[in-house]
């Protein structure tokens, strides 16, 4: 693996290490609403069933999606979801409606074994949006012929697996952490989800010169000029978003300290 490549990797597996974050914790936030409800012993098995079956869904989505990965369809649709992600975000964010997404209406009635039964549904909504954003991202990445698994080349699963198992420690130790993070630097979140749609560019791009669907010419995706266009614009995005990010939280907190 040339440094080329292992910087096109790293900034991949970055990206998708935010975005499974993310998921994560909306998936912790969702799993805590759901068990609420329950006594405190019971809330802690409850939790405890609702990760291990987090563990399980999301590697059996990913080994399922990794033998689906070469059929163009799929490819589109992974392009369709990361721009679905992306606008539903801020769309969700304009409608600003300050409810929990997925919170069951009745959870407060329900008994443990039927809050397990919904927190592992819930489990299972998470796992395959997580590996569908694993498999958009890892995808687009170049062949690294080491090994194969399924339709997908083993670097590719590689990143995949790595981004699946880092979303289910943040979702364990620093879903918390990283709701703060969010929290204090608000513009982050739709920066990711600005970079997780300009993604969705690049794979919409993959299949488009996919040789069954043939738009694009078959080594377009590899050219260093759109390479060159596409790393332009995601650190112009990540940087930029960054720097926005601190400028408005200090804005807000010298607004905020004027007030007082």
């Amino acid at each position: 693996m040339d440094a080329s490549m292992f910087l096109e990797y790293g900034w991949v597996l970055l990206i998708l290490v935010g975005l499974e974050g993310i998921l994560a914790a909306d998936n912790a936030v969702v799993m805590a609403v759901m068990v609420k409800h329950l006594p405190a012993e019971q809330r802690k098995k409850a939790l405890f069933y609702g990760l291990f079956g987090a563990f399980l869904f999301r590697f059996l989505a990913l080994f399922m999606i990794s033998f689906l990965v070469d059929v163009w369809q799929v490819q589109a649709i992974g392009a369709l979801y990361l721009f679905y992600v992306s606008i539903h975000h801020f769309i969700k964010k304009k409608k600003d409606k300050g409810v929990v997404e997925g919170e069951p209406a009745n959870a407060e009635g329900s008994g443990f074994w039927t809050t397990v039964l919904k927190v592992e549904l819930a489990d299972i909504a998470f796992a395959v949006d997580s590996m569908l954003a694993a498999v958009a991202l890892a995808v687009t990445l170049q062949p690294t012929g080491w090994f194969q698994i399924g339709g997908i080349d083993g670097g590719q699963f590689i990143v995949m697996f790595l981004g699946g198992v880092i979303g289910l420690v943040i979702m364990r130790f620093a879903a918390t952490w990283f709701v703060k993070l969010l929290e204090k630097y608000p513009t982050l979140e739709s920066t990711a989800f600005l970079i997780v749609g300009w993604v969705g560019v690049k794979l919409a791009v993959f299949t488009l010169a996919h040789p069954a669907v043939a738009i694009l010419d078959q080594h377009f995706p590899e050219s260093k000029g759109w390479k060159a266009v596409f790393w332009s614009v995601l650190i112009l995005l990540a940087v930029g978003g960054y720097v926005l990010s601190k400028k408005k939280a200090k804005n807000t907190n010298e607004q905020e300290l004027e007030t007082e």
